[in-house]
């Protein structure tokens, strides 16, 4: 099977790798591009169809916080999303998380949104601001 490349996303200090789900099949080509791009935290958010020992054992922690393919997230995974990339990039600046879901169609296709997630998108109002500052006092996230 053909999968889509991973997409890095940067905003200031934060890297986003947006990858496809891969199989226990393909999982060495897999983690091999989450080290190529300096992975440190992987969140899927699907079930796990594929071993995560061998990515652990190359360092790189997997969350797990599935919910409904095509939906949006529910707000305790939204919490935790938040309250990782505030520890995270207050940790390691400019270090790459990377998420996936079953398919990661999303990131190739236009169209990809289904309207309960653009509902969700645009009733969507911040919790709490990605505000903090670094070891030397530096603003790193706003």
């Amino acid at each position: 099977m053909n999968r889509p490349a991973p997409v890095e996303i940067t905003y200031e200090n934060m890297r986003f790798l947006i990858t496809h789900n891969p199989t226990n099949a393909t999982l060495n080509r897999f983690i091999e591009e989450l080290k190529k791009y300096g992975v440190r935290t992987l969140v899927r958010v699907c079930e796990a169809t594929y071993d995560q020992a061998p990515i652990e054992k190359e360092g790189i922690q997997v969350l797990d916080w599935p919910f409904d393919d095509g939906a949006p997230p529910p707000n305790q995974i939204v919490d935790d999303w938040l309250n990782l990339l505030k520890s995270k990039f207050r940790e390691e600046p400019g270090c790459c998380i990377a998420v996936h879901c079953v398919a990661g169609l999303g990131r190739k296709r236009r169209g990809a949104f289904n309207s309960k997630q653009l509902l969700y998108l645009e009733k969507y109002r911040p919790k709490m601001r990605l505000r903090f500052k670094d070891a030397n006092g530096h603003c790193c996230v706003q």
